[in-house]
């Protein structure tokens, strides 16, 4: 046919005037030409181009159907299913179109057949013979994907193969989706075991390190409680020293602020230290200091702090003692001293000590120093009073005299 945009193409033929009533025409259907213009309003899509596997006995409707789709699809022709199974042994296609009634093995077992080996393939079944029966069967053994009755109207058959395409390339793309999906669940698995791999050495490297820190700190606080032991230990005798003896002081003059109650500070002083020096030298001296400081320690309670302040003079803080209590711990240090026997290179060496206590009670209030200087004067009595022996003396709050204001002076009138 000529005409505006519809140039002279070869004749494509389709079949018309066959009933559908299921009986089979008598003689041979008649074909008319279908102008090649009419299949350009059905457009080819243009991903993937599918192969396609017509089965029919019938030459003519190969030959039509194969000009009419062999510009869309990849066609192949078979006349039987025997010679279809050929071609699909040596090319799956994507889709099969067969005819019911084949010579041989029918159309349902031929896709019955190809839905076992080839599950992928679209499977389509046409026949001229309408019965419920027939289409059951091809469903359920062949699980067909469209069902057509001759004589089928060509935008029909040519709508059915397109459709069957865009379902093939459909799961075509699924399937490479899935493929990518796993391909990226690998990876994904592999990063996953390589991150916990590396968190697993994190955690490995945070544990050693951590327990590293810990050694490091606890070496640190060791060293570190050493060193403050130290600064407030005297080296000599091991008593706390002349720092720790007044941050202890310091301490209970703050405790009495809040809570009163009597607070006794005693000096101790070897008596003649500088002569058993010179009989003895500065290690007899040394051993003295040493063993005087045992007693020391030993003649007080446990709440008691004594401490070295240097030289032979000792000093004790009793908290809580009252006058009575300082005059029976000073005579018990004293007499604690006197009994004292020093071993230095087979001699023994005696010594004495002075004792002077200062009470301060409950309601009375005196800074550390003040209480010190008031321990003081009473150890200067007692080494006063011939030594080897212990003065208690209360401490007084010191009293503020006023001063009287000044007369006021006479008025000098000058003449």
């Amino acid at each position: 046919m000529k005409g505006p945009g519809r140039p002279d193409q070869p004749p494509i033929r389709r079949r018309v005037d066959c009933p559908r009533d299921g009986r089979k025409p008598a003689g041979k259907p008649t074909w008319h030409p279908v102008p090649a213009w009419f299949l350009e309003g059905f457009a080819p899509v243009a991903d993937h181009r599918c192969s396609l596997l017509i089965v029919d006995d019938e030459r003519h409707i190969l030959n039509s159907l194969y000009g009419c789709l062999s510009k869309e699809f990849d066609v192949r022709t078979a006349a039987s299913a025997e010679e279809a199974m050929e071609r699909i042994s040596e090319q799956v296609p994507d889709i099969i179109l067969s005819d019911k009634r084949l010579p041989g093995m029918s159309g349902v077992e031929l896709l019955e057949r190809v839905r076992q080996q080839h599950p992928k393939t679209i499977r389509i079944l046409m026949t001229g013979y309408a019965e419920l029966e027939d289409a059951v069967e091809a469903i359920n053994r062949c699980h067909v994907f469209r069902y057509l009755f001759k004589p089928w109207r060509l935008e029909d058959m040519i709508r059915v193969i397109r459709d069957a395409a865009h379902a093939f390339r459909l799961e075509r793309s699924n399937q490479i989706l899935l493929e990518e999906l796993r391909r990226l669940n690998l990876e994904l698995e592999q990063h996953k075991q390589e991150l916990e791999k590396r968190n697993e050495d994190l955690q490995r490297l945070n544990e050693e390190l951590e327990f590293r820190v810990n050694e490091r700190t606890r070496e640190l606080e060791q060293k570190t409680s050493v060193l403050e032991r130290l600064a407030l230990t005297d080296d000599l005798t091991g008593l706390p020293n002349r720092r720790a003896v007044e941050q202890i002081l310091h301490s209970e003059i703050r405790r009495r602020a809040r809570y009163p109650s009597p607070l006794t500070v005693g000096l101790i002083d070897a008596d003649h230290f500088k002569d058993i020096n010179s009989l003895y030298h500065y290690t007899g001296g040394d051993q003295v200091l040493i063993c005087l400081g045992k007693t020391l320690n030993s003649s007080v309670r446990s709440v008691d702090t004594v401490g070295r302040v240097g030289g032979e003079e000792f000093l004790v803080v009793a908290p809580q003692t009252d006058t009575e209590g300082a005059r029976n711990l000073g005579e018990r240090i004293r007499s604690a001293a006197e009994h004292m026997t020093v071993e230095h290179h087979g001699q023994q060496i005696r010594v004495t000590v002075s004792v002077g206590m200062a009470v301060l009670e409950a309601d009375c209030h005196l800074s550390a120093d003040q209480l010190w200087h008031e321990a003081a004067v009473a150890l200067s009595e007692a080494k006063a009073r011939g030594r080897n022996c212990c003065v208690v003396r209360v401490a007084e709050e010191p009293v503020l005299r006023s001063t009287p204001a000044p007369e006021p002076t006479a008025a000098v009138s000058l003449r």
